[in-house]
């Protein structure tokens, strides 16, 4: 009798303790200064509505805002001066995932990225072909040029000489020179360093992660990509577990900054992982940090991580100081939180 009365008083507490570290849900996490965007993903959740909607509603509106010029239309034209868009959503309930990549004159990239997860099999469209598809599914098709994005390339092609690029083994030598560029036969065959600084209108990405009223996390991206990228350049932003994750069991992630390098480990993914196994967001994202770290210490970028239970951290490397936006049931405004970076 007396153990099952202890069982009762145990269930109670765990019961309190859940009700207590849950205290925060629904909540939305935002990379960088973007607290428009974090201000409508949590009108969303307060009134009941889901984290798919938050994530959408909220990056929208950076894709409309033209935050900071590096999300939307009108920002980091290409080579060519075209501006194109980036985009991915992901459904921590069901796993599914929807993104498009180079998506040419379509202002509402993650529109079309829940678009791709919601209205097909597949889980990535890219280029003109995912255009075809946008318009299809009534998109309109406009210019993502502006008079901004036009001058700001001219001055770059016209009186910078076309520096900084992304070119390399080829000539004429790229570090002086325009292109058209052709195979350069002799070099030597390294992988280049992390050679993108990542500020406030130079750092690719907003990212997201949200949980609603129902426990369900998801996690998005958009962006316009890096600056004078060459055509057809794809970074982490659109790509599953690099830009963004999502898991209901566990939590969610997003990353920004040089998005050529942070691809190639996955860090959303690492740092979910991370707290699948136990680690708090702070550490997860930490440790998805360093991993990138370890093999180019000069990389610029940063990792925010939400678990299912509302708790949050952030990690950053290359920079001074990193800032995300919060907004949960604990204040009754957003907050802008910073960390400091690992060197």
């Amino acid at each position: 009798m007396k153990y099952i009365f202890f069982i009762g008083l145990l269930n109670i507490f765990l019961i309190g303790q859940a009700i207590c570290d849950d205290k925060n849900i629904p909540i939305a996490i935002t990379t960088w200064w973007f607290y428009n965007a974090t201000i409508k993903a949590w009108d969303v959740l307060k009134e009941g509505g889901t984290a798919l909607d938050a994530i959408e509603q909220g990056a929208t509106v950076c894709e409309v805002q033209q935050c900071d010029g590096t999300v939307g239309y009108g920002g980091s034209p290409d080579e060519d001066g075209e501006t194109t868009l980036d985009a991915l959503i992901m459904d921590g309930k069901t796993m599914n995932v929807g993104a498009v990549g180079a998506l040419r004159r379509i202002k509402s990239a993650i529109s079309v990225a829940r678009h791709v997860m919601e209205r097909t099999k597949h889980s990535f469209l890219v280029g003109e072909l995912a255009t075809q598809f946008a318009v299809q599914m009534g998109f309109k098709e406009e210019p993502l040029t502006t008079q901004q994005s036009k001058q700001m390339w001219m001055k770059w092609h016209n009186e910078d000489n076309c520096q900084p690029n992304f070119w390399m083994n080829v000539k004429p030598d790229p570090s002086k020179y325009c292109g058209p560029y052709s195979t350069l036969d002799n070099f030597r065959r390294e992988s280049p360093a992390s050679n993108v600084k990542v500020d406030r209108y130079n750092h690719d990405t907003i990212g997201m992660v949200a949980i609603d009223g129902n426990g369900d996390v998801a996690a998005g991206t958009s962006t316009n990509g890096a600056r004078f990228k060459i055509p057809g350049r794809i970074g982490d932003s659109p790509i599953p577990g690099s830009g963004a994750y999502a898991d209901n069991s566990v939590g969610g992630a997003a990353a920004t900054g040089d998005g050529d390098v942070m691809l190639r480990f996955l860090p959303s993914f690492l740092a979910v992982e991370e707290m699948r196994r136990g680690a708090t967001p702070t550490d997860a994202a930490r440790t998805a940090v360093l991993r990138i770290a370890a093999h180019y210490e000069d990389f610029m970028g940063a990792v925010v991580a939400l678990k299912n239970d509302g708790q949050y951290g952030a990690a950053c490397h290359g920079m001074d100081t990193f800032p995300f936006v919060v907004q949960d049931n604990t204040k009754e405004s957003f907050r802008v939180e910073t960390v400091q970076c690992l060197k």
